[in-house]
């Protein structure tokens, strides 16, 4: 299960880094003009989205690893999750 919830850490650094790495040059254009990008954004990333709305600045490499931890939490859920279904079906 360790390596699972790894995996999903390593999701959630891989995910912060592209969306930092894609706006760092067309941050602005982006967002004016496409709206759709930036919500795809939000949703992947986030502590982006939470940042906005307080009205928190967020450095780049805070937003990778909070975003990389908010990734390894939900990877635990979803393996307790899945390790609960496994066990109900196949009880011994």
């Amino acid at each position: 299960m360790k390596h699972q919830i790894g995996k999903w850490a390593a999701a959630g650094l891989l995910v912060a880094i592209f969306w930092a790495i894609y706006f760092f040059p067309t941050a602005a254009n982006t967002i004016a003009n496409h709206p759709g990008i930036w919500a795809l954004a939000c949703v992947t990333c986030p502590v982006v989205f939470a940042s906005l709305h307080l009205g928190i600045g967020v450095p780049i490499y805070a937003a990778v690893l909070t975003n990389s931890a908010t990734y390894a939490l939900l990877g635990l859920a979803v393996e307790l999750f899945r390790r609960q279904v496994h066990q109900a079906k196949n009880p011994t």
